[in-house]
């Protein structure tokens, strides 16, 4: 530490390099087609804060403190292939260089229009769509673009690798989520006008900001001053999760009195979308304004507020979707002549910041920053577990509503009339007329029983989660020579995370009884159907919480340095990290099952600390050839959600939960010419002592009774499966190449060929409200494939560029490789164990290890076309893209996960008996054959 603070003060203190008197370095910048002078160019000096732009004739000047010997002068714009220029600065000297030419980045016009067709679903907690990071890269080689464009419809995760392995940044405040680590697009969702100037580091590579995650770091800068002055209007049209999107943006510049402002306006809408009755209704809300104090000095506030309300669709079993097709969802049902979705998902989130930037001088700047977040998640669904007491017991709870709940499918009643097929005809034929939800149904059903003298049977709620985050931290930059780059940060998160249900509709009722009626020993324990023994029996209220209430205080302190070397040949760093984390659960309901301080007031406090360090080194042998490699080591906490095995219910953290280690390799060799560019990448990654908590009903738990002296009664149980201490192993291949045929014409080809695995045989407890963490010993899942989508894909496509500024391109994408989530229960002891604590007597090893082959999908190809023109009007702009996905209709399985109900053998060997199992493994389907459409104004 004191070394670090010794490093840090030199760092501040430090003017080691001579800066040239009375020099100038000026030019001028236009376009590659059609030569025409450039305005609004950023133009900077490498390793330096000197900045500035271009006037209206393209032009732009230094004139002062500038430094000597050999530079490197950077010019970029947005919608433009950023450029560098090698100079080199001798005191007294004027430096003229004109004609640096930027040419139009059509993959720029496609980060602008499509990355935000999936923004809404890549936070979505079905855990189906964590595809994030691909879009993270979505600016940088033809690989990450690739990846971002082409590859994410598909699910393709970079390296096999979750998003909460990057880190985003707006204005150098990190984004990502304490509760599951995630960055939440969302949360500035259909603000692409003003989110779009974004600096990125690829993989373990040296960020001006942050540490970051073995996937990178991307920071986005919302600073007022930093958008280019003029106003945009844009109307998209799409039939994938929304239908129509209108934004409008506006920017001034740095006004005569050293202010600026941006304001921007957005909304995205649609009655349904791809999947059946998956409204969409989307607003967004941003401003920056900016004061320049002095030269030295200035302040920034950027708001963002994005509400956004959607329907979810289901992932189903492939019996439904023979039924159904891909486009069916079990969540909805039509009301009053018009579709009504069960779960519905809104988000309101506001977020404010404050930016200070002090330039010391030439070589140093200091960003200091606080945050605010604060505001509403919301996650909806229907309970049915409404119940009358008699006699202190419940009774009366509904049938479950969902329309394609497993006794209500042909596959049902094969299984029970196997002799009589004349059932499974029957609910065949009433699956395919109807299939939805029936809200009648269930509105009648409470009427009923509320004019008996009873209570709801059927209640509508929502999963709240009210968060309060301040975050504060800061950022030191500075160049301690030629050579020598410095930077430092510190960053603090303190957040307060109130979890509870709230009852939105009591379906025509008076009250709903607060009750557990799915209780399993209320025989033996009458307090366990209580949701909270602090009020026993409660009546709810529309609007009124009920069945759990808790609060998550955690806290957050992280920093980190890193020194940066350039040399002509060699460039090398090495950056360390240090984190300390802190949770504690404070229970406002008393839980039946789980009375006094197990689930009310505070728990234990549980810390972890943490280190990483990183180090990369880049040999330039010439500017053809670049060799580099990086390799790093992070320990980390495990998030929110992986350290409680049931926060809802009480105070139980993961046995014997540790730091999360990730260790990170990888090498890379870079091809330039004016013709063809390429990248090959090697890469290797390990990750220790994660932890994974599912919930879900579970047939057959004879392996508890060999460990627990319980009641358990062995029968269908919600139970909480926790798999403690895994390791992963994440390696592979990735490989880009686009080479310019003529002017106008381009080719590209793009691998990603990984191989993503469990790497031991993790740890496995399990809980319900009848047992708590018991042991149940080894996941046997070493060797078995991560549901991380396709592990292998392939992209091959042409792009040409008319001088007259229109553009054409198609693309051939081949996905291999994507595998079933699998069940870690259903690869445990439990599997060979009975009810009586044995090993099945009928137990069969060459059937049950075709039982446990873990399911691998088609291979399949999809073809995308895209293209676009745009148009000068005097000094405005109008720009038109449009594109296809999936120009074929090709159907194809995304992802999906084995459902753990058949835990044991003779289950699931009778399960799979069937044509048609009954717990089949549910899917998520791709999209068939859509479309996007973009027009712009920009004036």
């Amino acid at each position: 530490m004191k070394l670090l603070v010794f490093v840090f003060i030199f760092a501040l203190t430090s003017h080691t390099s001579a800066l040239a008197q009375k020099t100038i370095v000026k030019g001028d910048v236009k376009d590659d087609l059609s030569f025409n002078p450039v305005p609004d160019v950023s133009v900077a000096i490498e390793k330096t804060i000197l900045i500035t732009q271009t006037d209206a004739l393209g032009q732009f000047m230094f004139s002062e403190a500038l430094p000597l010997g050999e530079q490197i002068l950077k010019i970029s714009k947005t919608g433009y292939i950023t450029k560098r220029y090698p100079i080199v600065i001798n005191e007294g000297q004027i430096i003229e260089i004109l004609d640096m030419t930027l040419a139009v980045d059509t993959s720029k016009w496609a980060d602008l229009y499509t990355i935000t067709l999936t923004d809404d679903e890549l936070d979505d907690d079905i855990g189906g769509a964590d595809n994030i990071s691909g879009l993270l890269q979505a600016s940088l080689d033809v690989f990450q673009r690739t990846a971002a464009f082409e590859f994410s419809a598909s699910f393709f995760r970079l390296r096999g690798l979750d998003s909460e392995n990057s880190s985003v940044l707006i204005n150098g405040i990190e984004m990502n989520k304490l509760y599951n680590g995630r960055p939440q697009w969302s949360h500035w969702g259909g603000l692409n006008d003003v989110m779009r100037n974004q600096e990125l580091t690829s993989g373990l590579g040296p960020s001006h900001y942050h540490f970051g995650g073995v996937l990178g770091t991307a920071n986005i800068t919302a600073r007022a001053s930093q958008y280019r002055a003029g106003a945009r209007i844009t109307y998209s049209s799409s039939n994938r999760s929304y239908t129509n999107r209108l934004m409008a943006s506006y920017a001034s510049g740095m006004l005569k009195n050293n202010w600026a402002y941006t304001l921007s306006l957005g909304r995205r809408w649609a009655n349904e979308g791809y999947q059946d009755a998956t409204l969409y209704d989307s607003n967004s809300f941003f401003i920056a304004t900016e004061k320049k104090l002095n030269d030295k000095h200035s302040l920034n506030f950027t708001g963002i507020y994005a509400p956004n309300r959607r329907g979810k669709s289901s992932p189903n079993t492939q019996e439904v979707y023979d039924l159904k097709g891909i486009t069916y969802n079990e969540y909805w049902g039509w009301q009053d002549g018009e579709k009504r979705n069960s779960r519905i998902k809104k988000v309101e989130e506001p977020i404010v910041m404050l930016n200070h930037y002090w330039a010391l001088n030439n070589k140093t700047a200091v960003n200091t920053n606080v945050a605010y977040q604060f505001g509403t998640l919301r996650n909806s669904r229907l309970d049915y577990t409404g119940t009358d007491l008699v006699n202190g017991f419940p009774e009366g709870g509904g049938a479950n509503p969902s329309p394609s709940y497993y006794q209500k499918l042909p596959s049902y009643f094969e299984r029970q009339f196997p002799n009589d097929l004349s059932y499974a005809y029957v609910a065949q034929q009433q699956f395919l007329k109807d299939g939805q939800l029936h809200w009648n149904t269930l509105y009648n059903a409470n009427i009923t029983n509320t004019n008996r003298g009873g209570n709801a049977i059927y209640a509508w709620y929502d999963d709240r989660v009210i968060d309060k985050q301040l975050t504060l931290n800061s950022i030191l930059n500075t160049s301690l020579n030629t050579h020598t780059q410095f930077q430092a940060s510190f960053n603090y998160k303190q957040l307060k995370s109130e979890n509870f249900a709230e009852l939105i509709d009591l379906l025509g009722a008076n009250g709903y009884l607060d009750v557990d009626g799915f209780a399993d020993d209320f025989e033996n324990n009458p307090e366990a159907i209580q949701n909270d023994l602090l009020n026993p029996n409660r009546m709810v209220k529309e609007g009124e919480k009920f069945k759990y209430h808790y609060n998550i205080y955690a806290h957050s302190i992280n920093s980190h340095a890193q020194v940066q070397f350039k040399y002509n040949t060699i460039d090398f760093f090495i950056s360390g990290t240090t984190n300390h984390t802190r949770y504690l659960r404070e229970g406002v309901f008393e839980n039946g099952s789980f009375p006094g301080n197990a689930s009310l007031g505070k728990g234990e406090k549980i810390s972890f600390t943490g280190f990483g360090g990183k180090a990369g080194i880049t040999y330039k042998p010439s500017g053809k050839h670049i060799f580099d490699m990086h390799l790093g080591y992070l320990s980390k906490a495990p998030s929110i959600q992986n350290t409680y095995s049931n926060s809802r219910e009480n105070h139980n953290i993961v046995p014997h939960i540790t730091e999360e280690k990730i260790m990170s390799f990888d090498a890379n060799y870079v091809y330039r010419t004016a013709i063809i560019r390429g990248k090959l990448t090697a890469y290797y990654t390990q990750i220790k002592d994660a932890n994974e908590v599912a919930f879900f009903f579970a047939d057959g738990i004879g392996a508890i009774h060999a460990f627990e002296d319980s009641t358990f009664n062995g029968n269908a149980n919600f139970i909480q499966e926790i798999l403690q201490g895994i390791q992963k192993k994440h390696m592979g291949v990735e490989f880009g190449m686009e080479a310019d045929i003529t002017a106008t014409l381009k080719l590209k080809g793009v691998a990603a060929i990984g191989q993503y695995t469990y790497n031991n045989t993790p740890n496995l407890f399990l809980s319900s409200e009848d047992f708590t963490n018991v042991y149940i010993g080894t996941s046997n899942l070493k060797h078995y494939k991560l549901a991380a989508g396709p592990q292998t894909a392939y992209s091959v496509g042409f792009e040409y560029r008319n001088p007259d500024y229109w553009w054409f391109g198609a693309t051939a994408n081949i996905f291999k490789n994507t595998y079933i989530d699998v069940s870690p229960l259903t690869r445990s002891i439990n599997f060979t164990t009975d009810a009586d604590g044995l090993v099945f007597n009928d137990y069969d090893e060459s059937i049950a290890q075709e039982l446990l082959k873990q399911e691998k999908f088609k291979d399949y190809m999809i073809i995308n076309l895209t293209g676009g023109k745009s148009w000068k009007l005097g000094k405005n702009y109008i720009g038109f893209f449009a594109s296809v996905n999936n120009l074929l209709d090709e159907i194809h399985k995304t992802g999906g996960f084995e459902q753990g109900r058949n835990a044991n053998y003779r289950e699931l060997k009778r399960d799979k008996a069937l044509d048609k199992p009954v717990f089949g493994s549910k899917y998520w389907y791709g999209r068939g054959a859509t479309y996007f459409v973009n027009l712009n104004y920009r004036f």
